[in-house]
C-alpha cells in the first residue's frame, strides 16, 4: 500500500505508516492507493481508519465491487462519497507478456492478442482517495512518480509561486481533479495503441490485397476483430461510467465548502475532456473493424474476380480448339473415301485450314475483349 499527502505546494509520500497512524493534512487531502489483495486482506483496519478520519465507512456492496476482478466500468454513489470502477487497459508494457514485433513477417503474433483490461476502484471522499488496483500496477507507480517529481518542482519553487501549479502540469487540487487525471492517463493507454493496431492491420491489409500472396492468418484476424470487439465494449462501459460521474457532478451542492464554483467548473472540463478521449478511442477502433472488414471483403472479390478471370481465359481455349478436334475427328473416321485423304498434300491443307480456323477465333475473342488482361 502506498499513502500520500497532497496539497497545493506540496506531495508527500507517507512511506513506513500504516493504516492507523495516518492524519489528515492542515491543507489537501489523502491519496491512498492499494491492490486488490492489500484492500482484502486490510479491509477491517481500512473500514476503521475512514471511520476515523471521515466519519464514514465503505458499503460493502462497493467493496464488493473494488474486489470483483471482472466488474465493467461502472459509477455508483452515496451522501458521502462517489466510487468509479474503470477499467485500463493492460499491454505488454505492463504484463510478463513480450512486445510482439508489429510486422516482422506473416506468422508474427499480432499486437491484439496481448491486450487485456483490468478494473480500477476509485472512492472519491471530500479530503481523500481511494484507489483500488491491480497487483504490480505500473500506471499507478508511473503516475505516483509524476505526482512526486511535480511536488518536488513546487517545492524547489516555492518562492515563486506558479499559477500553473494546479493545472494540468502541475498537483491535483482535490481528490476528484486526481481521479479524473488517473482516469485520463488510463484513457491515453488506449489511444497510444492505435499506431501498433493500425500497423497490423495494415500489414495484413496488403497481404490480403496482394495477387501474389496467399493469405493464411485467418485465425489471428478473427482473433484480431474479437479482441476489436471487445475494446469498444469497454470503451462503451467507459463512456457510460463517465457521463454518469459528470451528470452526478453538475447534482453537487453549490454550498459545499470544499468545491468552489470554479472547482466544479475546471471537474466538468476535464471530465468532458476525458469523455473526449474515449469517444475518440471508439471511434478509432470501429474505423478499424471496419478497415478490417472491408479488406476481408475486397480479399474475396479479387479472388473471385481473379477466378473468373482464369475460368474466361480456358473457356475461350476451349472455344479454339473445339473446331480444331471436330476435323480431327472428321479426318479420323474409318471411312475409305475421305475428301483430301488420298491427295500427297492433303495434311498440309488441313493443317492450314486448322490454323487459320484458330487464329480466325483467337482475332474473334480478342475483337470481343475476351483475352484481355485486366490491369492490376
Amino acid at each position: 500500500m502506498r499513502f500520500f499527502a497532497i496539497s497545493a505546494s506540496k506531495v508527500t509520500e507517507l512511506s513506513g505508516q500504516a493504516l492507523a497512524q495516518l492524519q489528515l493534512p492542515a491543507s489537501g487531502y489523502l491519496w491512498l492507493s492499494c491492490s486488490r489483495s492489500e484492500l482484502e486482506q486490510h479491509l477491517a483496519d481500512l473500514q476503521t481508519t475512514l471511520q476515523r478520519l471521515c466519519a464514514l465507512q465503505l458499503v460493502d456492496l462497493h467493496v464488493s465491487d473494488l474486489l470483483n476482478a471482472q466488474l465493467p466500468s461502472r459509477y455508483d454513489y452515496t451522501s458521502l462519497y462517489d466510487l468509479l470502477v474503470f477499467r485500463r487497459l493492460t499491454t505488454a508494457a505492463s504484463t510478463s507478456i513480450p512486445p510482439a514485433a508489429p510486422t516482422a513477417h506473416r506468422g508474427a503474433a499480432p499486437v491484439l492478442h496481448h491486450i487485456d483490461t483490468s478494473p480500477v476502484g476509485f472512492v472519491v471522499l471530500d479530503r481523500l482517495l481511494l484507489t483500488v488496483h491491480p497487483q504490480d500496477c505500473a500506471l499507478r507507480d508511473s503516475y505516483a512518480q509524476r505526482l512526486l517529481t511535480a511536488g518536488n518542482a513546487l517545492s524547489a519553487d516555492a518562492d515563486v509561486p506558479d499559477p500553473r501549479s494546479t493545472g494540468a502540469r502541475g498537483v491535483p487540487g482535490s481528490p476528484a481533479d486526481l481521479m479524473l487525471r488517473l482516469v485520463n492517463h488510463m484513457v491515453d493507454g488506449f489511444l497510444a495503441l492505435r499506431r501498433e493496431l493500425s500497423h497490423q492491420l495494415d500489414h495484413w491489409q496488403a497481404e490480403l490485397l496482394n495477387p501474389k500472396s496467399r493469405f493464411a492468418n485467418w485465425n489471428m484476424m478473427l482473433a484480431a476483430r474479437q479482441s476489436l470487439h471487445q475494446i469498444d465494449e469497454v470503451c462503451e462501459d467507459q463512456r457510460s461510467a463517465i457521463q454518469d460521474w459528470i451528470e452526478a457532478l453538475k447534482s453537487w451542492p453549490d454550498t459545499d465548502p470544499q468545491s468552489s464554483q470554479h472547482e466544479r467548473d475546471m471537474l466538468q472540463v476535464r471530465s468532458r475532456d476525458v469523455l473526449e478521449h474515449i469517444e475518440r478511442v471508439v471511434h478509432h477502433v470501429r474505423q478499424l473493424e471496419q478497415s478490417a472488414e472491408t479488406a476481408v471483403q475486397i480479399h474475396f472479390n479479387a479472388q473471385s474476380h481473379r477466378t473468373n478471370e482464369i475460368m474466361r481465359t480456358l473457356t475461350v481455349l476451349t472455344a479454339v480448339f473445339l473446331p480444331l478436334n471436330l476435323i480431327a475427328g472428321i479426318f479420323g473416321m474409318n471411312f475409305e473415301f475421305i475428301p483430301l485423304l488420298h491427295r500427297n498434300n492433303g495434311f498440309w491443307l488441313a493443317m492450314a485450314a486448322m490454323a487459320l480456323i484458330a487464329l480466325g477465333l483467337v482475332l474473334f475473342f480478342w475483337r470481343k475483349r475476351y483475352l484481355e488482361r485486366t490491369a492490376r
